[in-house]
């Protein structure tokens, strides 16, 4: 499938976004947030488009708890909107929410149906694979 993001981004081209999970305070200091910093992110900004990354909040602040999976829900669905509006960009979203934040990707999938329609998106094989069963 051609709209599965690599395990293992470790180049962008011009035109594609890092899509990554991060705390609402933006600090990127570990996982694929910390990758996210050599594409742009910006240390202190917790969602949205900087540089070649978009940040989706996962995680407080302080970074001590995971986010209710409705606040996430709200924030995939921005994203979903500026991919939306974005059809000359091309997302590669990794599994957010999967790894510091703690939750399932039988949890975070589906919070993606809507995301997952969109040409330009591409997710985590182990996303569509939950996607593909519901």
């Amino acid at each position: 499938m051609s709209r599965v993001t690599s395990e293992n981004i470790t180049e962008l081209a011009a035109n594609e976004v890092f899509v990554f999970g991060s705390n609402t305070a933006g600090r990127h200091g570990a996982g694929a947030a910390r990758t996210a910093r050599k594409w742009g992110a910006v240390y202190g900004v917790g969602e949205g488009l900087q540089g070649q990354t978009y940040a989706i909040p996962t995680v407080n602040a302080s970074v001590t708890e995971a986010l209710p999976l409705d606040d996430i829900q709200r924030y995939v669905e921005r994203f979903t909107d500026f991919a939306s509006n974005h059809p000359e960009l091309t997302f590669l979203v990794t599994a957010v929410g999967c790894g510091l934040a703690g939750w399932d990707a039988d949890d975070i999938a589906p919070l993606f149906v809507e995301a997952s329609k969109l040409p330009n998106i591409k997710l985590p094989l182990r996303f569509w694979s939950i996607l593909r069963q519901n």
